[in-house]
């Protein structure tokens, strides 16, 4: 066996990770909501839950696609409530939220060890229990050998540690830009930003939940 991985495996995994990562969804949500409350380092901590979640899809996928895609397919519909569940009690705990007694511009929320990693905990159980992203990265995984050969395990070691990476420098760049933006905004009200935040997690839950009651309605004729 090599131990040498193939080279093309790096720049597909971090636009991998990139890509899985950037469009609009609930961790980013989170990750900007903190980024603005909390700095660089809170939207960063928001986002490492995401990193985490990917990388497990990941490997969990290149342990077997067939059988692990079968699985998440199979229980998409208590994924998706559960998913759901969890994105309504975020999103209520963070539209009652109170923002911080000092709101001066440039003065950020500093929290507690356990504050960041409660936020990293919320934005691993966003991203496992969203059965879209979770498929949407097995439908990648079965059609990167299309670009790359994956040809041992040191290649797949490789491929999912590159795609932690690419998620990483998204949620690295993203709260990079969020709080320079809110440095030259000056001052925001952090209540109502947790309030349109909560909202925005609210509403994807909701979606989450109405496409399950849509889905079992149409099965059973109601």
């Amino acid at each position: 066996m090599s131990y040498i991985p193939n080279p093309l495996i790096i720049p597909v995994g971090l636009i991998v990770g990139v890509a899985i990562s950037a469009p609009v969804g609930p961790v980013n949500v989170l990750c900007i909501q903190r980024a603005v409350q909390r700095g660089v380092i809170g939207g960063v901590a928001a986002g490492l839950g995401a990193v985490f979640g990917d990388g497990l899809i990941a490997l969990a996928a290149t342990m077997g696609i067939g059988a692990i895609d079968s699985m998440v397919t199979y229980y998409r519909g208590a994924i998706q409530f559960i998913g759901g569940l969890v994105l309504l009690a975020f999103g209520v705990m963070l539209a009652r939220s109170t923002a911080p007694v000092a709101e001066a511009a440039g003065v950020v929320e500093v929290p507690s060890l356990g504050g960041y990693m409660s936020d990293g905990l919320k934005s691993f159980l966003m991203t496992i229990t969203n059965p879209g992203a979770v498929l949407g990265l097995f439908a990648i995984f079965g059609g990167i050998g299309t670009f790359v050969e994956v040809r041992s395990s040191i290649d797949a070691l490789v491929l999912v540690a590159a795609i932690m990476a690419g998620s990483l420098f998204w949620w690295t760049m993203l709260s990079v830009i969020v709080a320079r933006i809110k440095g030259r905004l000056g001052e925001i009200n952090t209540s109502r930003l947790n309030l349109v935040a909560g909202i925005a997690l609210i509403a994807f839950g909701v979606v989450l939940l109405a496409e399950i009651a849509w889905q079992y309605s149409g099965r059973h004729g109601l």
